[in-house]
């Protein structure tokens, strides 16, 4: 039997198991930086696996190292671990036991495949040569990013410049099925917090008040020239608000507005002069209608890039294993992910795999409460990933 046919015996085999795994990460999920639990949990799987060599990195987060028969080349496969703060709807059994805690985006997924890849290569270690390191990275949902503090550990950066590999969980993708895109596949992310001071007072004498509201009506409508009429066509962006905050009500005009939102592109030097003329054109507009403005835009992940020359080798690989059939390839896609800081000094690759099944109704979107996934995507994650680390490492 050839190693392809090995791994694929070994993830159906070890499929079940792993089933029961991820339904026990799902129940008790952990917001970013928050991990502890999670964390000791993974610990254990890897040590029963037979593991011995495990770090501590970022604080809630481990890397941990198989080592082949000989020495060889190395590669690093990632899968992040925290929750989300959403109160989960779904009734199964395994469903989040944390109040107002979800994974709602998967990482249960993330890391219970890497476990399964890291069992499946375990027991394949004296059929190949190389190393591969396997992270499970804490805080991907929170600015700086848990990928910033992994960067800044003494047993990373001892690794040097080597092949990163990142997969995520799509719910549009059916189960079975994965999608992989070279060069420019992840938006950058900038949070946007406004605040509009005014001057509040009873709502049927206006003209005693500075209507922070109204201000704040004209500014997130201007806002939109960022994008409409200051970017090249050519340079995807997104301007999006998601919150307004004015604690007034039907007769009182409130002394504040504050307004949060999101700025997304794929160009670092554009991100800059967008995030620049943003804060100008809402300070001007706010300013001239007489109230005081504060801008504060945190700089968040840069965008993703996937290296071209190992995206394509993988999604050969990703063919070679599960077919044509089952392997799409994807457009570009505004969300933001942490790998990306990888992806800026390694070559990277992030791909996503399938997790959606209409006809079981699992089709809710991430982030969502109703959040889902066909958990036949488990042996499908971990089988290929290991198959894609051993095709890396020739």
């Amino acid at each position: 039997m050839n190693i392809k046919d090995r791994i694929k015996q070994l993830a159906q085999a070890h499929s079940s198991e792993f089933v029961k795994v991820r339904r026990h990460l799902h129940q008790y999920p952990e917001l970013s930086f928050q991990e502890h639990r999670t964390c000791a949990y993974v610990k254990e799987r890897l040590l029963e696996i037979g593991i011995t060599e495990i770090e501590s990195v970022a604080k809630t987060g481990l890397m941990a190292t198989i080592n082949g028969k000989a020495s060889g080349k190395t590669i690093l496969l990632r899968a992040d671990m925290d929750a989300l703060p959403i109160q989960e709807e779904n009734t199964v059994e395994y469903a989040s036991q944390n109040n107002g805690i979800m994974h709602a985006c998967g990482h249960d997924v993330h890391m219970t495949s890497l476990l399964l890849t890291t069992k499946i290569l375990w027991e394949l270690r004296k059929d190949f040569s190389g190393t591969v390191k396997l992270l499970f990275q804490p805080g991907e949902e929170l600015m700086p990013g848990g990928a910033t503090l992994v960067m800044k550990e003494a047993a990373y950066n001892a690794l040097g410049p080597i092949p990163h590999l990142g997969q995520h969980v799509m719910p549009n993708l059916p189960a079975g099925k994965v999608g992989f895109r070279s060069g420019l596949f992840m938006a950058s992310m900038d949070e946007i917090y406004i605040t509009i001071i005014g001057k509040g007072g009873h709502a049927a004498v206006p003209e005693e008040c500075i209507d922070p509201i109204l201000i704040a009506s004209h500014v997130i409508v201007a806002a939109q020239q960022v994008v409409s009429r200051m970017a090249s066509p050519k340079t995807p962006s997104v301007l999006s608000f998601g919150r307004i905050v004015g604690d007034g009500a039907n007769n009182v005009i409130p002394d504040k507005v504050t307004i949060e939102g999101t700025f997304r592109t794929y160009d670092e030097v554009w991100r800059t002069e967008a995030i620049e003329k943003l804060t100008t054109l809402v300070k001007s507009i706010a300013e001239g209608m007489g109230a005081e403005c504060i801008v504060d835009i945190p700089r968040g992940y840069p965008h993703l890039k996937n290296d071209e020359e190992l995206t394509n080798a993988m999604k050969k690989g990703a063919i070679d294993y599960l077919g044509s059939n089952n392997v799409v390839d994807l457009d570009l896609w505004m969300a933001a992910e942490d790998f990306a800081y990888y992806s800026q000094q390694n070559r990277a690759c992030f791909y996503l795999l399938g997790v959606g099944n209409i006809q079981k109704g699992i089709t809710s979107g991430l982030h969502t409460p109703t959040f889902n996934i066909d958990e036949s995507a488990l042996e499908t994650g971990g089988g290929l990933m290991a198959w894609l680390a051993l095709q890396s490492l020739l």
